[in-house]
C-alpha cells in the first residue's frame, strides 16, 4: 500500500511512476532476487494517462520563451535587407490526437499528431541598398502552422536518481504560413520574408519547444520524486523504495523493482531473497503492486518500535466490548471486573508487547503477537486502579479490502492463549468463568476493534497522503505464500494534472 503513491500524472506520469528505473543506473551487490516491492502499469493504464499529454504539450508550448529572430539577406535592387521577428507568442493551441508505445529499447515513444498552433509578433525590417537609406518599418504578423511531434523518451540514471531524457524530440512542419497585418493574401512583403524567415523559425521553434517539453519532464519527475518520498514516509519510519534491479518495458507493460527496505531511525531492515516471478503478475488490470512478506512484516516491527500498535477504548466503545452478549454470567463477570465503576470512568488499554510476526498465506495475512490488555479505573480525584491485567498470546488470520476509499480489515480466523492474568476480583485466579469470559469478549469483540482501529488508522494515514483523491476501481488485494498482490484499475482526476501545471508554470 505504500507503493500505491506513486500512482500518475498524464503521459509523462507513465513515465515517472517508473522514474526510479533505468538499465543504466548501478545497482552495486544486490541482485534482481532482493526484491520488496514490485509496480505493474499495463498498456490500457498508459492510454488513459495518454489523454493528459494535450496538457503537457500546450503547456510546453504556452511556457516557452522564443528569443527575437534577427536575420539579414542580400536582395536583388534592394541591397541588403535586415529583419526581426520579436514578441512571439502563441495562440489557438490545440491537438488532434496523441499516441504512446511502449519500446524493448527502454524508451516510451509518444506521437503527437497535428498541433495546430498560431504564432503572433512584430516584424520589423529595413533596407540598406545603394539607392536607398536605411529605414525601418513594424509590422504585426500572423504564422498558421501545422506540426507533428515524436517523443522519444529515456530512463537515464543520474547522481543515483533516474530522470527522463527526452532530448528525443522531433517536430515535422506540415504547414508554416506567414501573415503580415492580417493580409492573408500574398503580397510582394510577404513573398520576400516568407522564405528566409520560415527555415530560421522552424529551428527556433523545434529548439525551443523540445527544451521546455525536456525541462517539464525534468520538473515533474522531482515532484513525482517528492510525492513518492512522502508517501512512504511517516515521522521516522521510512520504506526504502530505490530500485534493487533494472526496470523492465514490454510492449505491453513496464515494470520496476524496488528495495522496500523500511528505515526506522537507526533500525534497517535488511534485503531477503525474494520469490517474485514476472509470472506472477498479469495483464488485465492497469496497475498491480507486489509485495512481499519480508517488507509487510519489516513495517509492522517498525510500528512497534515506534510505540504505534496501542488501542485505548473508553465509555460507549468500552461497553460494546464488554456486552456482547446479555447473559447473566457475562453480567456477573463484568461487575466483579469493574466493581460497579460506570464504563466512563474506566478505560482499557490494549497494546503489543512483542514485534508482531506476519505470514502471508492464501487464506489471508496470519498475524502473531504477544499482546497486554490492561483495565484501570478511575476513581473521581484518586489515583487509577488497576482491575484487570493479562498477557495472551493472539493469533489472527485477516482479510483485507479496499471499499469506498477506505481500508477493511476483517479478522477470519482468531486464537488466543492467555499467558499472564492477574484480577483485582479474583486474586486467586479461583473463578475460571471470568477468564473463559474474557477468552470469548476477546475473540468476538476485542479482535475485530482491534483489527477495525489499525484499518482506519491506516486509511487516515494513505488519504494524509491524498490517496483518496484518486479514482480507484475494483481494487483487489490478494495474498499469497510469501507475498501480497494489490491489483487495479484507476481513473485519473485531470484536475489535480491542471492545478500543478497552473501554480509550477
Amino acid at each position: 500500500m505504500c507503493c500505491a503513491g506513486r500512482m500518475v500524472l498524464g503521459t509523462f506520469r507513465l513515465l515517472l511512476v517508473l522514474v526510479h528505473a533505468s538499465a543504466a543506473c548501478e545497482f552495486g551487490p544486490f541482485p534482481y532476487r532482493a526484491t520488496g516491492i514490485v509496480c505493474r502499469m499495463t498498456k490500457p493504464a498508459a492510454l488513459l494517462l495518454n489523454q493528459e499529454t494535450a496538457q503537457v504539450i500546450q503547456a510546453a508550448f504556452r511556457n516557452a520563451k522564443f528569443p527575437n529572430i534577427t536575420g539579414e539577406r542580400s536582395m536583388r535592387l534592394l541591397g541588403k535587407v535586415a529583419y526581426g521577428l520579436s514578441n512571439i507568442q502563441v495562440n489557438d493551441l490545440s491537438i488532434e490526437k496523441s499516441e504512446v508505445e511502449l519500446k524493448d529499447d527502454n524508451a516510451i515513444h509518444i506521437a503527437i499528431k497535428n498541433v495546430t498552433a498560431l504564432f503572433k509578433g512584430t516584424l520589423t525590417y529595413g533596407y540598406a541598398g545603394a539607392w536607398f537609406l536605411q529605414i525601418f518599418h513594424s509590422v504585426d504578423f500572423e504564422i498558421e502552422s501545422s506540426i507533428d511531434l515524436q517523443l522519444n523518451i529515456k530512463l537515464m540514471c543520474q547522481k543515483d536518481q533516474v530522470v527522463p531524457d527526452a532530448s528525443g524530440c522531433y517536430l515535422t512542419f506540415h504547414k508554416l504560413t506567414l501573415h503580415l497585418q492580417g493580409d492573408k493574401e500574398p503580397g510582394w512583403l510577404k513573398q520576400l520574408f516568407t522564405d528566409f524567415i520560415s527555415f530560421t523559425l522552424k529551428f527556433v521553434l523545434k529548439r525551443e519547444v523540445c527544451k521546455e517539453i525536456n525541462a517539464l519532464a525534468q520538473m515533474l519527475t522531482k515532484f513525482m520524486l517528492d510525492v513518492a518520498a512522502n508517501f512512504v514516509r511517516d515521522k521516522d519510519i521510512i520504506v526504502d523504495i530505490s530500485l534493487a534491479s533494472d526496470s523492465i518495458i514490454k510492449a505491453s507493460y513496464l515494470e520496476s523493482h524496488h528495495k522496500g527496505l523500511v528505515l526506522y531511525k537507526n533500525h534497517s531492515s535488511v534485503l531477503s531473497d525474494s520469490v517474485f516471478s514476472p509470472s506472477l503478475l498479469t495483464e488485465s488490470r492497469m496497475l498491480y503492486f507486489w509485495l512481499s512478506e519480508h517488507s509487510l512484516s519489516s513495517l509492522a516491527s517498525a510500528a512497534f518500535l515506534d510505540g504505534r500498535l496501542v488501542l485505548t477504548l473508553r465509555g460507549e466503545k468500552l461497553q460494546v466490548l464488554f456486552e456482547t452478549e446479555d447473559t447473566e454470567v457475562q453480567r456477573k463477570a463484568v461487575q466483579m471486573i469493574f466493581q460497579g465503576t460506570s464504563y466512563n470512568d474506566s478505560v482499557a488499554k490494549v497494546w503489543s508487547l512483542s514485534h508482531p510476526q506476519i505470514s502471508l498465506q492464501p487464506e489471508g495475512t496470519v498475524v502473531k503477537s504477544l499482546v497486554a490488555l490492561e483495565v484501570s479505573i478511575l476513581p473521581a480525584g484518586e489515583e487509577p486502579l488497576v482491575a484487570l491485567y493479562m498477557e495472551k498470546e493472539i493469533t489472527v488470520t485477516i482479510q483485507a479490502t479496499y471499499e469506498e476509499k477506505k481500508l477493511i480489515l476483517q479478522p477470519v480466523n482468531s486464537s488466543i492463549e492467555i499467558k499472564a492474568f492477574k484480577c483485582t476480583a479474583d486474586p486467586d485466579g479461583n473463578d475460571p468463568s471470568i477468564q473463559n469470559i474474557l477468552q470469548k469478549i476477546i475473540l468476538d469483540a476485542g479482535i475485530p476493534e482491534v483489527t477495525s482501529g489499525i484499518g482506519s488508522a491506516l486509511t487516515s494515514l494513505m488519504n494524509s497522503k491524498r490517496l483518496n483523491l484518486f479514482d480507484i476501481i475494483n481494487p483487489e488485494i490478494i495474498t499469497r505464500k510469501g507475498y501480497v498482490i494489490v491489483q487495479l484499475d484507476f481513473g485519473f482526476p485531470s484536475h489535480l494534472f491542471l492545478h500543478f501545471l497552473e501554480t509550477s508554470l
